[in-house]
């Protein structure tokens, strides 16, 4: 039962309509940003958005989490560029994050990986600025680059062939938030909806026993195109396996 007992589909569904989602970001926000301490510097493999692995070294490890950006997990997979504000130990173009999980810690909007904390320094203060913990900064919402890559589909490992199924979208490019997901029901010649069991994981009991075609409802950033469907024609095929990505061969951008 797993995911399905998590939280309330209908609920999330409606939420991540709220405005903060039609809300534009071409300017940076002052804010601050802490780090939060791992072995190896990079995130977390239970992260709240249910990227597993793919949370801890994607953009290199520069990840972060959020709760102001949460948006009920329509944030996940949103980048953001962060700059800090110390003169002589702060780069002027700071860096770019991927956000994998959900946090808050001391008024901060932003909690990195130590790795992304440490890239806002200039060379040399890494240390020093890592001794600080805490810092004040400046961020906006920027396009995610993922080049060779397409969006991928990814079945949870959660997943039990065939009577359920959840699927994770990674390498999500562009400036695009997903509000939902529907999959195509063939015998009923209709689309069903898919629930956000949390973070970005999408799941199902009694999926098709076809290949799964699905589509996404997709909003951008400053919401200048507006609400619209992307269709993923046989995005997870009939045979499908725990824990492989399967290539949409479509991007947002």
């Amino acid at each position: 039962m797993g995911l399905l007992l998590r939280f309330s589909s209908c609920f999330l569904s409606l939420m991540v309509l709220f405005p903060a989602l039609c809300t534009s970001q071409d300017t940076f926000v002052s804010s601050r940003a802490t780090y939060f301490g791992s072995p190896d510097c990079l995130g977390n493999p239970r992260g709240a958005c249910g990227y597993a692995e793919y949370g801890r070294t994607v953009y290199d490890g520069n990840v972060g989490a959020t709760s102001k950006l949460w948006k009920y997990g329509a944030g996940c997979g949103a980048c953001y560029q962060v700059r800090c504000k110390i003169p002589q130990k702060c780069t002027d173009e700071g860096v770019i994050i991927v956000i994998t999980d959900h946090g808050a810690s001391d008024n901060a909007d932003l909690i990195l990986s130590a790795s992304a904390f440490a890239k806002l320094s200039r060379p040399n203060t890494a240390l020093e600025l890592l001794a600080y913990g805490v810092v004040d900064i400046e961020y906006k919402r920027v396009p995610c680059q993922y080049p060779g890559y397409n969006l991928m589909a990814k079945v949870h490992e959660h997943s039990k062939f065939p009577e359920y199924l959840a699927i994770v979208f990674i390498y999500q490019a562009g400036s695009y938030d997903i509000l939902a997901v529907e999959f195509w029901q063939e015998d009923c010649k209709e689309w069903r909806p898919m629930r956000r069991a949390y973070g970005t994981v999408w799941d199902t009991t009694n999926p098709p026993r076809t290949a799964l075609t699905v589509r996404c409802q997709i909003i951008s950033a400053g919401a200048a195109d507006g609400v619209k469907w992307v269709q993923l024609n046989d995005v997870v095929p009939s045979e499908w396996k725990a824990g492989v990505a399967y290539d949409t061969a479509v991007q947002f951008n």
